[in-house]
């Protein structure tokens, strides 16, 4: 499925570059492993070629896919109201953003990085929430500027004004529904 030297993502941990196969005897049974060492990380691990599938591991987005996704920063968060945040119990949506972290998707993981960046526009985040976005924005910036060949930084700039410009379309949504 993957060549070696391919670089892949790994749900929940970033972007990793498969070094080599490796056949074991596991039960009496051969097992081939990708070796995946991480770009940014100090680790090494071995994901078995039968349970790539389950583990969500999967290719580099293409351009278009991060353009797309990009799009989606550009719509209105779900629970436009910051009281719908508010109310919504905080174990309640972790666990749904934990969910959407370990499926790996790139629109996943910016869902939950635009709804944390439009939740802290109005609240201070606690501490869960301040790792979780820290968390989004580290994967997703290794991702997309790894593909657009541009520097971490300027992706994390793109990011951020993106959902910047999107807080400010919110809030004057807002502002209207006040009105009325």
């Amino acid at each position: 499925m993957f060549c070696l030297n391919e670089k892949v993502v790994y749900p929940g941990h970033g972007v990793a570059k498969v070094n080599r196969l490796i056949k074991k005897c596991i039960s009496s049974e051969e097992v081939t492993f990708y070796e995946l060492t991480f770009l940014n990380k100090d680790v090494t691990v071995l994901v078995p070629t039968n349970n790539v599938s389950s583990i969500g591991l999967r290719g580099l987005s293409s351009l278009e896919k991060i353009k797309e996704a990009f799009s989606l920063l550009k719509t209105p968060v779900k629970k436009a109201n910051q009281y719908e945040f508010a109310a919504t119990n905080w174990n309640k949506r972790n666990k749904e953003y934990q969910l959407k972290l370990r499926t790996g998707n790139l629109q996943d993981l910016l869902e939950v990085y635009r709804d944390l960046r439009y939740i802290s526009s109005y609240k201070e985040l606690s501490f869960g929430e301040k790792n979780l976005l820290q968390q989004t924005e580290t994967l997703l910036v290794e991702e997309i500027s790894l593909v657009e060949s541009v520097a971490r930084e300027k992706t994390m700039e793109q990011l951020r004004s993106l959902c910047s410009l999107q807080q400010v379309k919110c809030n004057s949504i807002i502002e209207e529904e006040k009105v009325i």
